[in-house]
């Protein structure tokens, strides 16, 4: 396999902090021999685990961004015993378009790993992370929100493995985040993504889903901020105590598939429940109206099983094959 292009411009094995980037060679109409400039900062103070830490794995998520350049301009190395890497919009490109997927190649970052140093820029970011930084790493915080199309109670999220070890690791740590909801998360599809490559070489690893709707509240980055410092704090790198979260935690387990409800119309949504509700199984979750004519009438969706909604669907129009809802059975 041909090396990858990306070449950093921090050296990780210096001591001290290093603001720097990610280029990728990128030619196009505009800049015939340009580049992606993907920004990182690396602080290292001698020997001791490493931390990598990323947002932006989606780019119309933000708090990760916000938590982790914030974190670039703070964390001093001295602070610090071992080594944290910095990559707060790790799909820079989508993150600058505020989209999802990426505008140059519409590559869904979190749907292409290992990746491919010859293949398209998502890719190619994809297999520099799998064979380049997650090498490096001890402990790996990857931020998620919903993006444009999602909502979330904000939780800190690991998940079941046959190495009960193993998970028993990350969920030490997603437990030392102090998130307000902490959830043993089961995937619709763990194909490709960053979060099965980290985990294929037994890196503890911890996600977020911290809001959304395409932006962030004070209230969760208020928790992003707080939770990458307790993971560091977790991961003996960063000096200092674990702040508890500020409201009580909950429990949360996605037991299997009935947890996600898929609706099968497109239309407008009503929901009689909120965020963070109670539900029992049968309970009316949503309603889908058809809106191309009056007087069609409404689709019903219920619960297929006990729990709480810790996720559901905006904006007010749903298609076809959209995730209306995720019920979390709390523990």
């Amino acid at each position: 396999m041909r090396d990858n292009p990306i070449k950093a411009t921090v050296d990780y094995e210096l001591d001290g902090i290093q603001h720097g980037f990610l280029n990728l060679p990128h030619s196009r109409d505009n800049s015939a021999w340009g580049s992606i400039m993907i920004p990182v900062t690396v602080v290292k103070n001698g020997a001791g685990p490493t931390a990598l830490l990323t947002g932006a794995n989606h780019g119309d998520e933000y708090e990760g961004p916000v938590a982790l350049y914030d974190l670039a301009r703070s964390l001093k190395p001295g602070e610090i015993n071992g080594r944290v890497i910095i990559v707060p919009a790790m799909n820079f490109p989508a993150f600058m378009a505020a989209s999802r997927a990426s505008p140059i190649d519409g590559g869904n970052m979190n749907r292409s790993f290992p990746g491919n140093p010859s293949g398209t820029v998502s890719e190619k970011i994809a297999d520099y992370f799998s064979r380049t930084l997650v090498p490096l790493a001890d402990f790996v915080l990857d931020f998620h929100s919903g993006g444009k199309s999602l909502d979330f109670v904000p939780f800190a999220a690991c998940h079941r493995f046959d190495d009960k070890e193993f998970e028993a690791r990350c969920e030490a740590a997603m437990m030392a985040f102090a998130a307000p909801c902490c959830v043993k998360m089961l995937e619709i599809d763990g194909t490709d993504m960053y979060d099965t490559e980290v985990e294929r070489q037994e890196k503890v690893f911890v996600t977020t889903e911290l809001g959304g709707g395409g932006t962030a509240t004070p209230h969760t980055i208020k928790i992003a901020k707080r939770g990458v410092r307790n993971f560091l704090v977790h991961a003996g790198i960063l000096d200092g105590v674990i702040v508890p979260c500020d409201e009580p935690v909950v429990r949360i387990d996605m037991e299997d598939d009935n947890c996600f409800i898929i609706s099968l119309h497109a239309g407008l949504i009503e929901y009689h429940v909120s965020l963070g509700d109670e539900i029992k199984s049968g309970d009316l979750i949503a309603s889908v109206s058809p809106v191309e004519r009056t007087g069609e009438p409404v689709v019903e969706y219920r619960a297929r099983t006990n729990g709480i909604l810790i996720a559901r669907h905006v904006p007010g129009l749903i298609q076809t094959g959209d995730c209306l809802g995720v019920i979390g059975s709390a523990v």
